[in-house]
C-alpha cells in the first residue's frame, strides 16, 4: 500500500519560513519525479516545484522562484520544500507528488497559512 505523509505545515507570519517534508512508502518502482503542488479554495491545483531525479533538474512556479527550494532524498523516498519569505498569497493546502514511470501518487495535503 502506497502512503505519502506530509509534515511541517502550519500558521506563520509574512516573511517567515517553513520546511515541508513528505515521506513515501510502498511505492513499487523507481521514482522519476518528486514535486509539490498547492491548491487554495476556489482555485485549481498548481505546480509549486518539482525535482527530476535523473540529473537533478528543478522547476518552479514563477510566484515562488527565489523563495522556495525543493530537494529530495531518493534513497529515503523523501522530498522537502523549503519556503522562505512567505507571503499571504502562499496560503494554501500543499500536496506532495511522487511519479514513478506511468504512475502518480499524492499526499493527503497539508495546510500552510500565512497571516499577520
Amino acid at each position: 500500500q502506497v502512503q505519502l505523509v506530509e509534515s511541517g505545515g502550519g500558521l506563520v507570519q509574512p516573511g517567515d519560513s517553513l520546511r515541508l517534508s513528505c515521506v513515501a512508502s510502498g511505492i513499487p518502482s523507481r521514482i522519476v519525479v518528486m514535486g509539490w503542488y498547492r491548491q487554495a479554495p476556489g482555485n485549481k491545483r498548481e505546480l509549486v516545484a518539482r525535482l527530476i531525479i535523473n540529473g537533478g533538474r528543478t522547476n518552479y512556479a514563477d510566484s515562488v522562484k527565489g523563495r522556495f527550494t525543493i530537494s529530495g532524498d531518493n534513497a529515503k523516498s523523501t522530498v522537502y520544500l523549503q519556503m522562505n519569505s512567505l507571503k499571504p498569497d502562499d496560503t494554501s493546502v500543499y500536496y506532495c507528488n511522487f511519479q514513478p514511470l506511468g504512475k502518480d501518487y499524492w499526499g493527503q495535503g497539508i495546510q500552510v497559512t500565512v497571516s499577520s
